[in-house]
């Protein structure tokens, strides 16, 4: 059984909601903050209760997670003039499952132990359906005891959980499987336009090469869409924009060349100067194929 608690949530996106509603689902009090409390609204229905700060829902919350877009709004809601971060604040751990850098997330292990508060890193892999499914992949930065504590919880969200070492250790895994995916989307979407482009039946061909040494979830789960023309986000372009140069300038720190990434990243550059940016990280098939004015490989 697991033990009742009364839980923070702040950012309600693509992700957060379906997070934040299985732990509702559960049983556990849920308190709540978004830019959009339209977004939340969902939550509100089935008995969370609304605070207008990330302050307030620090103030009446035993743990608060937080997942938002970028570290700048990290840096906010934590730090910030009405930030979870204050004398006031009553909760014990703070949770923050976005993909962010990890000097931050250091900084903000250090600023939460001045409060007496404990901090996690923890952002996640699998994007929409990973979330909706409680399938996610969470890895955690920060203290050991605190992981072990926050764990049944976390296994209300995802299926593959790790604690990974010390603050910030989180987001540098979240990081190297961010480089994979660039990899991984560059060739699932080079693969789907070279099909087309030679007759092929796509889906057909995803369902052939899924089974085998180049199946991966990316090609199972994204290239579908691919050719249904379904470019609605799992993940945001320009949050995945925003990760690659998180990686990029992590691993310039040490004096690490990472060409392949810097490739895909200019190619998601320009997937967003054509309007993208709030497309799903797919949407590069899009700029591939504009390359050949081809706009028949993605035609709903």
């Amino acid at each position: 059984m697991i033990m009742k608690k009364k839980i923070g949530w702040i950012g309600t996106g693509v992700m957060g909601a379906s997070m934040a509603g299985h732990l509702q689902k559960a049983g556990h009090d849920m308190s709540v903050f978004t830019r959009s409390k339209q977004r939340a609204q969902k939550l509100l229905d089935n008995g969370a209760t609304w605070y207008d700060s990330p302050a307030e829902v620090a103030s009446n919350s035993e743990i608060v997670f937080s997942m938002v877009g970028h570290p700048e709004d990290v840096r906010d809601i934590f730090m910030g003039a009405t930030g979870i971060l204050h004398p006031k604040a009553t909760c014990k751990i703070i949770v923050d499952m976005t993909t962010s850098q990890p000097s931050l997330a250091r900084i903000i292990y250090e600023a939460a132990e001045k409060f007496g508060i404990e901090s996690l890193d923890a952002p996640v892999s699998g994007g929409d359906v990973g979330a909706k499914e409680a399938k996610l992949a969470i890895m955690v930065g920060g203290k050991r005891d605190v992981y072990e504590t926050v764990l049944p919880l976390f296994e209300i969200m995802g299926k593959n959980i790790s604690y990974m070492g010390d603050a910030g250790s989180g987001q540098h895994t979240k990081m190297a499987n961010q480089i994979l995916v660039a990899g991984t989307m560059i060739g699932v979407c080079e693969a789907l336009l070279y099909a087309h482009r030679q007759g092929l039946d796509m889906q057909q061909v995803i369902d052939i090469v899924e089974t085998g040494a180049a199946g991966s979830w990316s090609v199972s789960n994204l290239g579908p869409r691919i050719v249904k023309g379904n470019f609605d986000p799992g993940f945001f372009v320009e949050h995945f924009i925003k990760d690659m140069g998180i990686a990029l300038k992590e691993a310039e720190e040490i004096g690490l060349s990472l060409p392949g990434l810097a490739l895909v990243q200019q190619l998601y550059l320009a997937v967003k100067a054509q309007g993208h940016g709030r497309s799903g990280t797919h949407a590069l098939f899009l700029a591939l194929a504009s390359l050949y004015g081809d706009t028949s490989a993605h035609s709903k």
